[in-house]
């Protein structure tokens, strides 16, 4: 249980930071979100990334099937990730909004 804990916070600030960098580099301010779920894909199988583009099909239903079947805690960690990447575009658009014109 104390992994489980320490693996959602480990996300949740591990994600937070990388989108909050890159939000500030390059003004974007959702793009981690519409990245996250290929860095989940990515996380998730045990494909080779070369095999994404020599055999895009095969690659992308073998990792579709294995994402389906992860487990609960693996979903409780991999979404905490993703309220990391959420937290921080809201975090960016109001630091922007108090006038923090370097974010």
């Amino acid at each position: 249980m104390i992994q489980l804990i320490v693996s959602v916070i480990l996300f949740f600030v591990i994600f937070f930071g990388i989108a909050f960098i890159l939000n500030m580099l390059l003004r974007k301010t959702w793009l981690m979100a519409f990245i996250y779920p290929f860095i989940v894909l990515i996380i998730v199988d045990k494909i080779p990334m070369g095999d994404y583009f020599t055999s895009p099909g095969q690659s992308f239903s073998k990792a579709f099937s294995e994402l389906f079947s992860i487990n609960g805690w693996d979903i409780v960690i991999l979404t905490s990730g993703f309220l990391g990447t959420i937290v921080s575009g809201i975090v960016i658009k109001f630091l922007r909004k108090s006038g923090y014109q370097m974010f």
